[in-house]
Formats: C-alpha cells, sequence, structure tokens
C-alpha cells in the first residue's frame, strides 16, 4: 500500500468514525450546538483572533522602527508578538467552549491592558489599529468573564 492509499483510508476511516459518533452525540444530547451568530462566544472568539492578527501586525511594525534606531519600541514590540500569543491561545479556548475559557480571557484582557499602555507610550499612528483591536479584545474578553461568573471581571 503506498502513501496515498494510506492517507486515502485514514481520511475515510476518520470520516466514518466522525460520522458514526456525532450521530450518537446528536441522539444523546437531542440538539445540535451550533454557533449562533452575535453568540457571546463567536463575539469573544472573533476580537481575540483578530487581536492576535493586529498583535503581530504591531510586533513587525516595532521591530521595524527599532531597526531605525528607536529603542523606545523595544518594549511594546515584545508585549505585542506576547500578547498576541495569548489572544490566539483565547481565541481558540473560547472558540471551542473549553472549561478554562474564564481563566484565558482573564489573562488576555490582562495582556491586551498592559500592551495597550505601552502602545500608548509611544504616540505613534502605525499602532493605532494595534491599540484600537487591544482595546476591542480587552472589552470581550472581560465580558466573557462576566458572563461565565468568573470573580475576576471588572
Amino acid at each position: 500500500m503506498d502513501r496515498r492509499e494510506l492517507l486515502g483510508v485514514l481520511a475515510a476511516s476518520a470520516a466514518g468514525l466522525a460520522a458514526v459518533t456525532g450521530g450518537a452525540a446528536l441522539a444523546q444530547d437531542g440538539k445540535a450546538h451550533a454557533h449562533v451568530e452575535g453568540d457571546i462566544h463567536e463575539k469573544c472568539a472573533e476580537a481575540c483572533s483578530d487581536c492576535a492578527k493586529e498583535c503581530n501586525q504591531g510586533f513587525h511594525h516595532c521591530y521595524k522602527q527599532v531597526q531605525a534606531g528607536k529603542a523606545q519600541h523595544a518594549k511594546a514590540m515584545h508585549l505585542c508578538v506576547d500578547c498576541g500569543e495569548v489572544c490566539s491561545t483565547a481565541a481558540k479556548l473560547v472558540a471551542r467552549m473549553s472549561p478554562l475559557m474564564t481563566f484565558t480571557c482573564h489573562a488576555c484582557a490582562e495582556s491586551c491592558e498592559a500592551c495597550i499602555a505601552e502602545c500608548e507610550k509611544l504616540s505613534d499612528p502605525g499602532m493605532k489599529e494595534t491599540i484600537e483591536s487591544l482595546k476591542k479584545c480587552a472589552a470581550s474578553c472581560r465580558e466573557m468573564v462576566k458572563a461565565m461568573g468568573g470573580h475576576n471581571a471588572r
């Protein structure tokens, strides 16, 4: 059996398994769990995902500024890349409705706030969209924490 045949067999097996277990889960629940447009989870996951992307763009902008000799962008550069990772993780956990999403959303909101504070110090027009995305993400995560009954909601 060559590699293509093996991959085909594995894909067919996975599809069959998903169909069987998915049907059993639906029969057990009695209904499907679909995201409703406007759902708090959907909004939060999207805000976090968008923020992760903007943080990467903010990182790149700051990187270019540091290369140009503007050392004051170094801390914001570091915070942007780290915050982007936290936002990305929060987006994933919220999208799959993980039991850990409340903790991650709290950490995400705090990370965004730290990043906002540093980026705003720069008064750099090139960071405007990143800051706006960070603010939206922080607010969405705080709303999620509050909705989930988290103790750390502001």
